[in-house]
């Protein structure tokens, strides 16, 4: 079955790779075997869209969709949401927030939930992005469930990040520069009719200037009404140029992520698998207090 299911995920049918997708959320090893027919190309372009909540993620992506639409170009798009504690699925639904391209037929989209999975991401993002790629997609688009300062996974994955900010966010981009502030090739402030963008914009250019080695652009967009998304367009296609042309430490960085990616998801799954045999007994043990936690946590990872 797997082995079929490669053939038609390869030749771009889209029931084919919902269900391929399906399966590397749900049966990590009938997966595995999928996984080892395909031959990804690593030919898509993988986009990643990152930011805290409520600064206009999913209306960026749909923009950008339009964009990618325009030159001719398929556009595949993971969305991670939050997981609903009732079904284990997605929270929110990004088919309903991208609502204007469901129907075409150049663009997949896709919501995962993250499953408690830490970074922004799940556990599958990894598998995602290589089945759309196998599948014959020219962009990935990856919006993060958008958690803020720790959503920083999307980097490891992807060729290049946005950081969507907004004006009223006030002292986090100081205090978000350890971690989310130091991941973007493009930094975005978005809903650039609101007071304080202007001042965003030029503690976000100090920010830039600041950082050693590296030079990312900062842009003011509405992505509600187009503006200023053509110079976003034109900072995101200087770095597509660099993937296009083969640069290897934009594809170097993303081919590592991905194996990370994946590697933690299959040791977590075989922890996952030897923690039902044990942890009962381990945890009668630390309440007996013959081991502390640490110790049974060091011995279960044995």
């Amino acid at each position: 079955m797997s082995q079929a299911l490669a053939r038609r995920v390869a030749a771009g049918e889209r029931r084919a790779l919902a269900r391929a997708i399906s399966l590397v959320e749900n049966d990590p090893e009938e997966a595995e075997d999928l996984l080892r027919h395909l031959r990804p190309a690593h030919r898509a372009f993988v986009l990643g869209v990152t930011g805290p909540p409520g600064t206009g993620k999913s209306t960026l992506v749909s923009r950008l969709i339009g964009a990618y639409l325009a030159k001719g170009l398929r556009v595949g798009v993971i969305a991670v949401d939050p997981t609903s504690p009732v079904s284990g699925g997605a929270l929110l639904g990004d088919r309903v927030r991208m609502s204007e391209h469901f129907g075409e037929e150049r663009v997949f989209i896709r919501s995962m939930a993250s499953r408690g999975w830490s970074g922004g991401l799940s556990r599958s993002t990894a598998q995602a992005i290589l089945l759309m790629d196998a599948a014959g997609f020219d962009v990935v688009l990856l919006e993060t469930v958008g958690i803020g300062q720790s959503d920083v996974e999307v980097v490891g994955v992807s060729h290049a990040v946005l950081v969507l900010l907004m004006p009223g966010l006030g002292d986090e981009v100081q205090m978000s520069k350890a971690g989310l502030m130091e991941v973007g090739d493009v930094y975005v402030v978005n809903k650039s009719d609101l007071e304080g963008a202007d001042l965003m914009v030029t503690g976000l250019l100090a920010l830039v200037r600041s950082l050693k080695g590296r030079s990312p652009a900062v842009v003011k967009v509405s992505a509600l009404t187009g503006e200023g998304m053509d110079r976003l367009e034109a900072a995101v296609e200087k770095v597509r140029a660099r993937f296009v042309a083969g640069d290897e430490e934009i594809l170097l960085r993303s081919a590592k992520g991905l194996v990370l990616q994946t590697a933690k998801g299959m040791a977590l799954d075989r922890l996952a698998a030897k923690a039902d045999q044990r942890v009962d007994g381990l945890a009668r043990r630390v309440l007996r207090g013959g081991l502390t936690v640490d110790e049974a946590a060091r011995s279960l990872v044995r």
